[in-house]
C-alpha cells in the first residue's frame, strides 16, 4: 500500500505548481500500519475498558430506572390509594360532622322541648297547688258551714225542746189555772 506525502493543504499554498508526490515504500508503510494498529489497540484498550464499564453502567442504570420506574408505579398506586382513602375519609367525617350537628340540633330541640314541659309542668303544679289550696279553702268553709248548720240545728233542737218544754209548762199553768178558775168559780158560788 502506497502512502502520499503530499496534502491537500500544500496545494492549497502552491497555485498551479507541480508538487512531486512521494511514493512511501511497502514495508514502511506495513510497519507504520502496524505501528498505527499498535498505538490504536494501546490507546483503544482504556477507551474499550471504560465503554465495557460504561455498558456496564448503563446496564445497572437501566436496572435501577426500571426499578425506579416500578417503584414510582407503586409510589403512584400507593398516592392514589391514599388519596382515595383520604377522598373516603373526608366524606366519612363530613358525613359525621352533618350526623352530629343534627345530633346537637335534636338535642337542643329536645332541651328546648323539656324546658318548655318542664315550665308547663311547672304552670301545672302551681295551678293544682292553687286548685287544692282553694279547695280546702271551700271545704274548710264548708265545713265550718256544716258546723255551724250543726250547731244551728243543734241549738234549734234545743229551743224546739224548750218550747215543748215551756209549752207544756204553758198548757199546765193554762190547766191550772182553769182549775183554779173553777175552783174559784165554785169557791164564789158557794
Amino acid at each position: 500500500m502506497k502512502k502520499t506525502a503530499a496534502t491537500d493543504n500544500v496545494n492549497d499554498h502552491t497555485p498551479d505548481a507541480a508538487v512531486p508526490r512521494l511514493d512511501i515504500p511497502d514495508a514502511v508503510a506495513a510497519a507504520l500500519s502496524g505501528w498505527v494498529q499498535q498505538v490504536a489497540e494501546q490507546t483503544a484498550a482504556p477507551v474499550r475498558e471504560a465503554l465495557a464499564q460504561l455498558e456496564t453502567d448503563a446496564a445497572e442504570l437501566r436496572e435501577t430506572g426500571a426499578q425506579l420506574e416500578a417503584a414510582r408505579d407503586q409510589a403512584l398506586a400507593a398516592s392514589a390509594e391514599h388519596a382515595a382513602e383520604i377522598e373516603r375519609l373526608t366524606i366519612e367525617l363530613r358525613d359525621a360532622r352533618k350526623v352530629a350537628t343534627e345530633a346537637l340540633v335534636s338535642k337542643a330541640k329536645d332541651q328546648l322541648a323539656i324546658d318548655g314541659k318542664d315550665r308547663q309542668l311547672a304552670d301545672l303544679r302551681a295551678q293544682l297547688e292553687r286548685n287544692v289550696a282553694a279547695q280546702a279553702a271551700e271545704s274548710d268553709a264548708r265545713l265550718a258551714a256544716e258546723m255551724e248548720l250543726v250547731g244551728a240545728t243543734t241549738a234549734r233542737d234545743n229551743f224546739e225542746q224548750e218550747v215543748k218544754t215551756l209549752r207544756a209548762q204553758l198548757d199546765k199553768s193554762y190547766a191550772e189555772r182553769s182549775a183554779l178558775r173553777a175552783e174559784l168559780e165554785s169557791l164564789r158560788k158557794k
